[in-house]
């Protein structure tokens, strides 16, 4: 199992802070870092540069919004970054949700599976720098009858394969991802619930003739270190509440349903109603230690180190922190920590 580091969304007010820890996981030998976007800064220009002042390590997309681009655009970015970067990106994908993708981007929200397909069969096209010529239900390329002609990405990425990361939460997503992607990028994931999720990955995986074996599976899992339990979870109650009760609607919420089918389905109701209600500390406080418990690291040292092989065992292959800590040295200290941990525990690849 390697060790990334999940930065989030830019622009939260500690932008210095997260380049160092960037820094600091390069010189630490982490495996990747990824970066988010919503419906603020864009994940590309971060990554960018992030990967001027580093020299190692990865830079993952976690994610580009399939809306917010099209699928050549895509394709360029991540060819440029690939090539400035000697070969260091990883291009995570994902839907969004209906409310960013409508509300944002201007773009229905409607069979998103056979939308990403589409999208990631001519990012591939691109990137293998084919002619890309495409008849699709979403994308069609080029134009029928009109001037455009298909044409082939200029751009020579270092690699000849730039891995392609879904981000996945339902099950018929999660197939989706084990078909056609090279690793899925995961949210409160769960050991004890892995058996379940992989499943369908497994099938996606037999739908192209392939296993499990060289497939990266990838959870962003929050990390707070400290003696007390209960004191460690209160770090990551606001953003547990956000997903579950505040991304998306009453009636389409992704996170919420996942939490759900892990057998949170009261919790998750009050959750949900609390957050919506604007009651956001109610909401954190009736998101369940277990659930936090079950879906980060939190507690002593040795209680962290020694849970890192239930993530090996059910089939983790990176494991990215989310650091929830007050101060810098402190998340610097996390960073040097998990580094430590994982090399205690023999897991490390």
């Amino acid at each position: 199992m390697k060790l990334g580091v999940n930065l989030g969304y830019w622009g939260a007010g500690n932008d210095a802070d997260n380049l160092e820890l960037a820094k600091v996981a390069d010189a630490l030998g982490y495996s990747v870092v990824w970066a988010a976007e919503a419906y603020g800064s864009d994940a590309a220009t971060v990554l960018a540069w992030i990967g001027a002042q580093t020299t190692k390590i990865d830079l993952g997309a976690a994610i580009f919004q399939i809306p917010g681009r099209t699928p050549a655009n895509t394709a360029m970015t991540a060819a440029t970054l690939d090539s400035l970067s000697g070969g260091r990106f990883r291009l995570g994908l994902g839907v969004s949700g209906p409310q960013v993708s409508e509300g944002w981007h201007g773009v229905r929200f409607d069979k998103p599976l056979q939308r990403t397909r589409e999208y990631v069969d001519i990012v591939k096209l691109a990137l293998a720098r084919e002619k890309v010529s495409y008849s699709g239900e979403f994308f069609t390329l080029p134009l029928p009858d009109g001037p455009g002609k298909a044409l082939t990405l200029t751009v020579h990425p270092v690699r000849a394969h730039i891995p392609i990361y879904l981000a996945a939460i339902g099950p018929k997503n999660l197939e989706l991802a084990g078909e056609i992607g090279d690793g899925w990028l995961a949210i409160f994931y769960a050991p004890e619930f892995a058996e379940s999720l992989l499943a369908p990955i497994n099938a996606g995986r037999a739908k192209s003739g392939k296993s499990l074996a060289g497939f990266d599976v990838v959870p962003t899992v929050p990390v707070v270190i400290g003696e007390d339990l209960g004191k460690c979870a209160d770090f990551i109650r606001a953003y547990s509440a956000l997903y579950i009760g505040g991304m998306g609607s009453r009636e389409k919420n992704f996170y919420n349903q996942l939490a759900t089918r892990m057998g949170y389905e009261q919790a998750a109701i009050e959750i949900q109603e609390k957050y919506l209600a604007r009651d956001y500390v109610g909401a954190g406080a009736a998101v369940p230690l277990d659930f936090i418990d079950q879906t980060s690291l939190i507690g002593p040292r040795d209680r962290i180190r020694d849970r890192l092989a239930a993530y090996a065992e059910s089939g983790v292959g990176t494991l990215s922190v989310a650091i929830y800590a007050g101060s810098m040295e402190e998340r610097i200290a996390t960073l040097l920590t998990m580094a430590e941990v994982l090399d205690e525990s023999g897991l490390a690849t």
